[in-house]
């Protein structure tokens, strides 16, 4: 009696169970859902902005774009309002003797300090800036990272007293935990943005 009431429970939900391809047509959609999703995901985490006046000025430097997003993102997320209680300015948070410096070594126009908050002006001084040192730290990204926090002045000073060897490996040897800390976070976001925002960059 048990047993036949059972199968009276049993059988309706089985056929009320869709066909297996049925099924499948839906895992299908799911993981194609997922895999669209995904990627608009990861960018709302990590969005980006003012990536034209970014990718103009990587090209007139000849500087990594990815290097400039991931610089700005740490510095102030993309916000030029940030405010800095060691007086550095707009997107990039430039010293103002980092700007001297690139007004005069990039031969920039003097009224380039007037503006450097403005978002395209700080961008376009900020990657001169990122082009300079990578060529003063022969294409090393990690260095230059690290000299952009800390001066390279200091990181040369590491790598010529055998301090630190200027590789990520070796971050945890970098003298300063700020720094040490800015390049770990640099280099992973600049890792993220250059696995989302490839598409940007044309060839």
């Amino acid at each position: 009696m048990e047993s036949s009431n059972l199968k009276k429970w049993i059988e309706p939900a089985l056929q009320a169970l869709p066909r297996k391809r049925f099924i499948v047509i839906g895992i299908i959609f799911i993981i194609l859902s997922l895999v669209i999703a995904f990627p608009l995901f990861n960018r709302w985490i990590y969005p980006l902005d003012y990536e034209d006046n970014i990718l103009k000025s990587a090209k007139q430097t000849n500087t990594d774009p990815f290097l400039i997003m991931a610089i700005i993102r740490v510095e102030t997320k993309f916000d030029p309002e940030k405010q800095s209680h060691v007086g550095a300015q707009g997107l990039m948070q430039l010293m103002i003797p980092t700007v001297d410096y690139a007004i005069k070594k990039g031969n920039f126009s003097p009224s380039m300090r007037q503006y450097i908050k403005v978002p395209a002006v700080n961008i376009q001084v900020g990657s001169w800036y990122l082009s300079d040192l990578t060529r003063q730290f022969k294409g090393n990204k990690v260095a230059v990272i690290a000299a952009y926090n800390a001066g390279p002045a200091r990181v040369q000073k590491w790598l010529k007293d055998g301090t630190w060897d200027g590789t990520r490996q070796n971050v945890q040897k970098i003298p300063y935990g700020e720094t040490r800390h800015y390049v770990q976070r640099v280099t992973f976001f600049y890792e993220k943005y250059k696995s989302l925002y490839m598409d940007l960059v044309k060839d």
